[in-house]
């Protein structure tokens, strides 16, 4: 199971990076805060202050088809805000 799923790059939560060290992911919905934790620091070799989660339910969608009207959700996700300590940071783009 992996526990992180992808970065969150938005330019609400690059202004929160540069503001204060907090960094967002979406995660497992089954992930706890520990494990959140520790995945973080095994990943990207920094020291994790805290973590704060949200569940997000997926929002509900209607569209017109020369069918009809389509109902339905998008997926539900969890998201995780991970404070660092300060002096560690992390760098999304040295791998590209």
């Amino acid at each position: 199971m992996s526990i992180l799923k992808k970065p969150i790059i938005t330019e609400k939560m690059t202004a929160l990076t540069e503001s204060s060290n907090r960094y967002g992911f979406v995660v497992d919905h089954k992930a706890n805060k520990l494990q959140i934790k520790t995945a973080v620091e095994k990943m990207y070799g920094v020291a994790v202050d805290s973590v704060n989660t949200m569940n997000y339910k997926g929002k509900h969608k209607t569209r017109y088809t020369k069918t009809g009207w389509v109902e339905g959700r998008t997926n539900k996700f969890k998201k995780a805000v991970v404070t660092l300590v300060d002096g560690d940071t992390i760098d999304f783009f040295s791998n590209i």
